[in-house]
């Protein structure tokens, strides 16, 4: 077994409440972390759930309900060693088809709210002087197009950029960031853009599903767990010269 070196110190989960998020959060707590879970589905403002696990009500669209995450941390001495954003919303449509109010609403959650809870969050870890880890999950849409995805595409791409961005500007303090661009991920949003985009393809789920598996190199599709294994990673000391990447967790999908 490798020590992680992550018992008792505390993970800060940005939309933990499903798929890759809830995976990322079990797996941290199977590590003795102390994980504080941010979700727009939780209804508390702030719950201890037991001594290692919080569940805190966050609207990304609201700035004042990010400030309140920030508050209830502050109160509670719960000083993140480490951020996971895992939050984000997608919308199946073609882009000559496309309504400006779902673009707006994609960039709402998947860029302006990463921004806003990133700089609230790494700002209360640095100001302790930290020296911790920041990971964002992006996607390998961020590196590639694809088809009916325009506002997602865009909005990983910009995860990928800001992400890169922060790594560098905080490589100074010690903290390092990184981003995980996952593939074709079984989860409830996949799932649901199965039956979204086979609608605009005139194509069944079912078909989607299996055109997906044909297109990754090791033959199937991801796991939430595929993924929190990489963050496991990059949130231990084996990850310690590592920042400014956004590292592919693809079945070899996507290369670069």
């Amino acid at each position: 077994m490798i020590d992680t070196q992550l018992a008792g110190k505390t993970i800060v989960v940005i939309g933990g409440a499903q798929g890759i998020g809830q995976s990322i959060k079990n797996t941290f707590l199977a590590e003795d972390a102390i994980v504080v879970d941010g979700d727009i589905q939780y209804a508390d403002a702030f719950l201890s759930l037991s001594d290692s696990l919080y569940h805190a009500h966050l609207n990304l669209s609201q700035e004042e309900s990010i400030l309140q995450l920030i508050h209830h941390l502050k109160d509670n001495q719960l000083i993140p060693d480490v951020i996971v954003h895992v939050a984000g919303i997608s919308v199946m449509d073609f882009f000559l088809e496309s309504q400006t109010n779902d673009f707006d609403k994609i960039y709402d959650i998947n860029v302006r709210g990463m921004y806003l809870a990133l700089r609230e969050l790494v700002n209360l870890m640095a100001s302790h002087q930290k020296k911790g880890r920041v990971i964002t999950i992006a996607s390998q849409a961020g590196k590639n197009p694809y088809r009916g995805m325009s506002a997602y595409v865009t909005s990983k791409h910009a995860v990928i950029g800001l992400t890169k961005n922060l790594a560098l500007e905080v490589a100074k303090d010690g903290i390092l960031v990184n981003a995980v661009c996952p593939g074709i991920i079984e989860t409830p949003m996949k799932h649901r853009e199965r039956i979204d985009g086979g609608l605009l393809r005139n194509m069944t789920p079912e078909a989607v599903a299996e055109e997906d598996a044909s297109q990754v190199p090791i033959g199937r599709t991801g796991t939430p767990q595929d993924v929190a294994n990489v963050v496991l990673f990059l949130a231990s000391p084996l990850a310690s010269y590592l920042t400014g990447q956004a590292i592919n967790v693809t079945g070899g999908m996507t290369m670069h």
